[in-house]
C-alpha cells in the first residue's frame, strides 16, 4: 500500500491517517465538515488535495448508517482500488451498499475495537491501535485483493486481524460493548438527581463503571440505532436476571424465610465472577485466573517505578494496574493483577523488601489504613 485516501476525520479516521503516515503510506483527508479535515491536517494527518489516480484503498471512518452512501459515491468518483470501513456495525452499511448498488466485490466491513472517551480529530493517536483486535467481515463475493489490502491496513495500524461474518461480529460487539455502553450510560443518568454530597462519596467502583458513560451521544445514539436488534436481545437476557434479583431484594426487606432471596442474589453474584475470569487482562491472551494484590506507595517521584521494578526482579508479570488515592493526597493503593500462581510469592517479596502489602488469604501483610502514614516502604531496622 502506498496511498490512501481516510474519508472522514474523527477520532478513529484521524487516528488511522496517522498511523498510515507513520508506515510511510501517501494519506489524503476527505470530511464533509470542512473544518474537521482542516484540523486533521494540521495536526500531520494527510493532505487536503485530491488524488490524482484512485488510491490503493479508501477507508470509510462515518457512522454505521452513512457508510453505504458515503461507500456509493466514492465508487462512483473512483476514488480507490479498494475500499473498507471502520463502523462498529457491519450489517447495515453491507446492507445499505447492496441496495445502493455498490460493487460489493471491491469493499470489506472492517472494525477496530479501540476508542477513547473523547471525540474529534484532537483525540486522535497513531498508536491507537496498537495491539488491539480489528474484525473484518469478508464474504464469498469479496476481491482477494480488497481482503489482501484490509489486511495490510490492519497490520500498518499494528493491530491482528479477526476474520467473523457481519451477523456475528454485530452480536458479539452488543455484549462486549455496545450493551456495557448502554449500562454506564444507565447508571450514569441516576447520577444528576443525586445530591452533591452523595456524589462526593463516589469511589473507584462508580468511576469505573460509568467512565464510557462520557461517549459522545449522538455517536453512540447512531451505534445503538444500527445495531438495535441485537443490542435488544442482550437487554432482555438482563432483564430477566434483573426481574429475578429485584424479586430478591424485596424479599429481603419484608418479614418471613430469605434463604432462597440470598441463594438467588449469591448465584448471580458467583456468575458475575465467573464471567469477569473470562475476560483476558490483555487482548490476544487466553484468561488467567487472576488477583489484586494491594500494596499502598508514597505519593513520591519514583515510588511507583521502584515498586514496579521489584515486581520485575521477582519474574512476575503485571496484567493490570490501578492507583486510589487517598483523601489526604500522602499515599495510595496500587492494585496489583498478577497471575494467582505468583500472588503469594510476590505479596511474600515484597513484604521482605519493606512494602505493605495485601492479599486475600495473606492476612499478614495487610497494610494499615493509608491515614497512618505517609511513605510506601517501611524502614528498615539493623537487627
Amino acid at each position: 500500500m502506498r496511498t490512501a485516501l481516510v474519508i472522514g476525520t474523527g477520532l478513529i479516521g484521524t487516528s488511522v491517517a496517522l498511523a498510515l503516515l507513520d508506515a510511510g503510506v501517501r494519506v489524503y483527508l476527505s470530511d464533509s465538515d470542512p473544518g474537521a479535515a482542516r484540523t486533521a491536517f494540521a495536526l500531520g494527518a494527510g493532505r487536503l488535495d485530491r488524488p490524482g489516480v484512485p488510491v490503493d484503498l479508501a477507508v470509510i471512518a462515518v457512522p454505521p448508517a452513512q457508510v453505504g452512501a458515503v461507500l456509493a459515491r466514492a465508487q462512483a468518483d473512483g476514488l480507490a482500488r479498494a475500499y473498507t470501513d471502520v463502523a462498529s456495525v457491519k450489517c447495515l452499511p453491507r446492507e445499505d451498499a447492496s441496495r445502493l448498488g455498490c460493487d460489493t466485490a471491491l469493499y470489506v466491513g472492517g472494525h477496530p475495537m479501540a476508542g477513547r472517551e473523547r471525540s474529534g480529530p484532537f483525540a486522535a493517536r497513531a498508536d491507537l491501535f496498537r495491539g488491539c483486535s480489528w474484525v473484518l467481515t469478508p464474504d464469498a463475493g469479496t476481491a482477494e485483493e480488497t481482503v489482501a489490502l484490509a489486511h495490510e491496513l490492519v497490520a500498518l495500524c499494528g493491530a491482528a486481524p479477526v476474520t467473523m461474518t457481519a451477523r456475528a461480529h454485530d452480536e458479539a460487539v452488543a455484549l462486549v460493548s455496545h450493551g456495557p455502553h448502554l449500562l454506564s450510560a444507565l447508571m450514569a443518568a441516576q447520577l444528576p438527581a443525586a445530591e452533591g454530597a452523595v456524589t462526593g462519596l463516589a469511589g473507584q467502583g462508580l468511576r469505573d463503571m460509568v467512565r464510557i458513560a462520557g461517549g459522545d451521544a449522538g455517536l453512540w445514539s447512531d451505534i445503538l440505532s444500527a445495531n438495535a436488534p441485537a443490542v435488544a436481545a442482550v437487554l432482555e437476557g438482563l432483564l430477566v436476571d434483573l426481574s429475578v434479583i429485584l424479586r430478591a431484594l424485596r424479599a429481603l426487606d419484608s418479614e418471613g424465610r430469605h434463604d432462597d432471596s440470598l441463594a438467588r442474589l449469591n448465584d448471580l453474584l458467583e456468575r458475575g465472577r465467573t464471567g469477569h475470569r473470562r475476560v483476558p487482562a490483555k487482548p490476544h491472551t487466553a484468561p488467567v485466573t487472576t488477583v489484586g494484590l494491594e500494596v499502598v506507595v508514597g505519593d513520591e517521584p519514583g515510588t511507583l517505578g521502584q515498586l514496579l521494578a521489584e515486581v520485575g526482579a521477582a519474574g512476575v508479570n503485571v496484567e493490570d494496574l490501578e492507583i486510589e488515592h487517598d483523601a489526604q493526597g500522602t499515599a495510595g493503593t496500587v492494585t496489583l493483577t498478577v497471575d494467582e500462581r505468583s500472588a503469594q510469592d510476590l505479596a511474600l517479596a515484597l513484604g521482605q523488601g519493606g512494602w505493605r502489602c495485601a492479599l486475600p488469604g495473606l492476612e499478614a501483610t495487610r497494610p494499615e489504613p493509608l491515614g497512618h502514614f505517609a511513605h510506601t516502604k517501611r524502614k528498615r531496622t539493623s537487627s
